[in-house]
């Protein structure tokens, strides 16, 4: 009579799971379509990757399809592997969150030198003049500042990183790249090594994640999704405006693909990057509900970790549930489709 009931069970738990991924599909395959979705979404519940499929088009010129294994620039998420990288030091006793910028750049010449702290880099909250003015509405009239000319990380944060304070450091949240570009250029200066070594050797290497890495415009990378941008002004997608990618460095520079971001998601949330108390910090939201790198949303049942990316054409989100083991990565090459609410209809959905 057990072995019936266990029998019973396993079915019903198989029936479940097959109707469940029928009704992700069903939502994913559907919202696509209705919202002009083109790129990549993965969905894993466990360790097991429930839905992942491709819609549209990588390359407009040649009709070229997307696939699973297409690349995306995935922008700000690049932040995330900034934040593990430093808190990696935290944890070997070679970097104080507490100590100020000039204790690990010593020719820093910001005014918050000697006021702002790493923790403040990590959640946004430094107080320096915001490195990036450019508004989406003026992108094609006016570009997009200092993205158009090739810079060293050195020298963009000699140049453009090192403001005055606008705020009391630790008072208020304000979103600025070049936060993230002074802690790219601290971990050049503590490995002796260009950023994109220092990200290659502690991660992308260890991990297996072979079809990511940093964006240069000197660089051709095979199966590269090109990105297509639209705004108010026009009726259809043109590419998108002309940038050195490269310049986001260790706040934006990253490309990858759903199945490489992946494992940095499970690799993270497994410790095997960083400990679990480092985690814990790095997802203790503060203001705006930003930890270091991600925002922090729902903190009761359905609490979870988002983290954005977007440079004009290009978009991506990463959601993890962090109660209940969901992880959701959706990567597209257009700005047409709002991946953060297609996220949460997908998680919404399966919890």
């Amino acid at each position: 009579m057990k072995n019936i009931l266990n029998i019973i069970f396993l079915l019903f738990i198989s029936n479940y799971s097959f109707a469940q991924k029928n009704n992700i599909s069903k939502l994913v395959d559907q919202y696509a379509a209705e919202n002009q979705f083109n790129g990549t979404v993965l969905v894993q519940k466990g360790r097991h990757v429930i839905y992942h499929k491709s819609f549209g088009v990588a390359e407009r010129s040649f009709n070229s399809p997307v696939t699973n294994e297409t690349k995306y620039q995935v922008c700000s998420i690049t932040k995330t592997f900034t934040a593990v990288l430093i808190l990696q030091l935290a944890e070997k006793g070679k970097i104080d969150l507490n100590n100020k910028i000039r204790d690990y750049l010593p020719d820093y010449k910001g005014e918050g030198g000697d006021k702002v702290s790493i923790r403040q880099l990590l959640n946004h909250t430094s107080g320096m003049k915001n490195t990036d003015t450019a508004k989406d509405a003026n992108f094609l009239k006016y570009g997009i500042g200092f993205y158009h000319t090739p810079y060293q990380l050195k020298e963009i944060v000699n140049r453009f990183c090192s403001n005055n304070l606008v705020n009391e450091p630790g008072t208020k949240f304000d979103y600025n790249n070049g936060e993230y570009m002074i802690l790219g250029r601290i971990l050049e200066v503590m490995y002796q090594m260009t950023f994109e070594q220092v990200l290659n050797d502690k991660i992308l290497i260890p991990l297996g994640m072979h079809n990511s890495g940093l964006l240069s415009h000197y660089k051709l990378i095979k199966g590269l999704a090109t990105p297509y941008y639209k705004d108010k002004s026009l009726d259809h997608l043109i590419p998108n405006i002309p940038i050195y990618v490269e310049d986001f460095s260790s706040a934006g520079a990253m490309y990858s693909t759903t199945s490489d971001l992946i494992k940095f998601n499970n690799a993270l949330f497994d410790f095997k990057l960083i400990k679990k108390e480092t985690l814990d910090q790095l997802l203790t939201p503060g203001l705006d509900d930003y930890g270091y790198s991600v925002w922090i949303r729902d903190v009761e049942k359905y609490r979870r970790m988002e983290r954005y990316g977007r440079i004009a054409g290009a978009n991506s989100v990463w959601f993890h549930y962090l109660n209940n083991d969901l992880s959701i990565i959706i990567l597209s090459n257009t700005n047409l489709t709002d991946l953060g609410d297609y996220a949460y209809k997908i998680g919404k959905a399966i919890l």
